[in-house]
This record gives structure tokens, sequence and C-alpha cells, in this order.
């Protein structure tokens, strides 16, 4: 009788392992984000913003809610990436794919060991910062980031060429096409990793509102244990435009705790093509990073600088306190980020 009972107990903790083994296949994340944000040089009532993508709004202001729903099998899988919020509604043009609510949606295959098929909707590969606001250390967004693309709805092959080398090749909608191309074209993208340093190249016709030709190069080093210095840099030309983009950014970050850790970046963004004189900008932007379990509280003071731009009017609108065009504006964002 002992034995029987022994044997039904394992039995029912084999069961309860094996169904424990196959849930945890399902994995659930995401995050919430809000914040407050005053300019400290212009009006709050006047319309002012640096123009940069997300957390535009002055005084109380939500940023996104995301929902991120993955299935892992042995062989294949998806991720299900749902938001909603402002943030959300700007990286998706809150317009296609069920009105803005998919962020990414894809199924992968694990061919082999060091190959994998990604077939769907994801979040662009090239750039510093993404879209959740969790994963970036500062919580406004640069000049960089704003002007490539989002996401990308397409098919991917990723290889690991070694545990320190992987390369990524794909065909895609262009630019920031996320649901149907109607103009029958396609983009090209790749990557190349290096040692935790990313080059990335980026190409489409530049017809109808594309992007053109873009590389990118993202990475960074750990100077110390507590010293981290995370590059980003970029040029883009757009032969349909006769013109484009180019700049750099530096992302110095101290941790002075286990808990806080304080970063700047500082970012220099130019328009380049036809004509003398053109617009740029200087941007610097330091923030904190107080964490208590899973809520993080970022503190941040940016200050834009603009040359030639005497209307004040380039990605945003810059005034000053008398609500005159200005060549810089600056402002303090208090926010706060739950993630799961």
């Amino acid at each position: 009788m002992k034995k029987i009972l022994t044997l039904s107990l394992l039995f029912v903790a084999a069961l309860g392992f094996a169904q424990e083994e196959e849930t945890s296949k399902l994995s659930i994340s995401g995050s919430v984000d809000a914040y407050y944000q005053t300019y400290l040089t212009a009006p709050d009532n006047e319309g002012v913003s640096f123009g940069t993508a997300f957390a535009g709004k002055s005084g109380f202001a939500l940023g996104m809610a995301n929902l991120i729903v993955s299935y892992e099998g042995e062989k294949a899988g998806a991720v299900l990436d749902l938001v909603t919020g402002p943030r959300g509604a700007g990286a998706t043009f809150n317009s296609d794919i069920v009105d803005g609510i998919v962020n990414q949606a894809y199924v992968y295959w694990n061919v082999s060991e060091g190959t994998t098929l990604t077939f769907g909707r994801w979040n662009t590969f090239l750039g510093y910062e993404v879209i959740a606001p969790a994963a970036n250390f500062n919580y406004s967004c640069s000049y960089l980031f704003s002007s490539g693309p989002f996401s990308h709805m397409g098919l991917k092959a990723d290889f690991a060429l070694s545990d320190d080398v992987s390369l990524m090749l794909a065909v895609t909608n262009p630019w920031d096409t996320n649901d149907v191309s109607m103009t029958g074209e396609y983009a090209l993208g790749a990557q190349l990793g290096f040692y935790g340093q990313y080059l990335n190249l980026y190409y489409d016709s530049g017809k109808n509102d594309g992007l053109g030709f873009e590389i990118d190069y993202t990475g960074g080093f750990d100077v110390s244990d507590s010293f981290f210095l995370g590059i980003n840099a970029a040029y883009n030309d757009n032969s349909e435009i006769g013109g484009g983009f180019y700049g750099a950014a530096l992302y110095p970050q101290l941790a002075t705790s286990d808990s806080f850790s304080i970063g700047l970046r500082g970012e220099y963004f130019a328009i380049h093509g036809d004509g003398d004189d053109l617009p740029s900008v200087f941007a610097t932007t330091l923030t904190g990073s107080y964490t208590v379990d899973n809520l993080i509280i970022k503190p941040e003071v940016r200050l834009d600088a603009l040359t030639n731009v005497d209307s004040g009017e380039f990605y945003g609108k810059f005034l000053d306190n008398d609500g005159m065009p200005s060549e810089s504006l600056a402002a303090f964002t208090l926010a706060a980020i739950y993630s799961f």
C-alpha cells in the first residue's frame, strides 16, 4: 500500500512539473508610464515642443501602456505586443493595423541552432533608442531615433556566426509602412554585430515618402563596473529629395548605487542637401534614474540649441518666455515607468 501511495505521489508531482514546464512557454510582460513636463524657457500654453518622438505634452500626461504576450515552442514561437496611449499612437501612427493597437506581431522559426527566421511586424534594428521607455535610459527621445524607422513589416533572417558575431538580413515594406504596401516597392535591411557593436544598413527607393539610404552605428563600452558609454551615429541620404540628415550622440551613464544612476545624452543632429547654412541642433539631456522594485522614476532636464533656424521651427516649435521665436528650448520632465 505504501509503495502504491508513493508511486501515486511521484506521478502527481511529475504531472505537475510537466504542466508547469508546458505553461512556462507562455510569458506575459509589459510596462506603463506617465510623466509631468514643464518648459523652463517658454510658456506651457503656446504649443511649444522639441518635436522629437513622444513626450511632447506639457503638464501631466500619459505615455503608454503595452502588453507583450509571447509563446516559445521547441522550434517556433510567436510574439504579440499591444500598445495604447499617446506614445503608442505615435509609434504606430494610430492608423494602421487595428487603429494603432499593434506595436509588434510576428512569428519565428528557429531553423537551426544559429539561424532564426522572423515573419511579421517588429520594431526597428536601427538606432540606440527604442519605443518602450523602460528600455531607454533617457525618457525623451533623440533626433536620430525620431528620424529613422520605428518598425518594419516583413521577413528577416538572423544568423549567429559565433558567440560574439551576428548577421541579420531583411526584406520589408518601405519605411514605416506597417500594414500593406500600396506602391509595390520593398526595402532592404542588414545588421552586422561584432562584440556588442552593431553596424546597421537600410535602403528603400526614397519615393512615396520613403527614407532612402541610412547607415547607422550603435554600440557602447563598459568603461568600468559603474560607468557605461553608449554611442550612436547615423547618416541618411534620399536622392528623391536631394538631401537627408546625419548626427551623432553619446550616452555616458554612471551608476552611483544599486538603485540610482545618472546619465547624459549629448547629441548633434543636422540636415544636409542643397543650399548653405542648413539647420542643425545640439541637444543635451541630463537624466536621473531611481529604481524601486519594478518602478523607475526619472527626473530629466533637457536643453536644445538650434543653428540657422531664425523662426524657431525645426522639428518642433521653440519660443522664449515672451512667446517670440527662439533658437533654444529647455524643459524639466519627471517620468514614472513600471515594468512587469
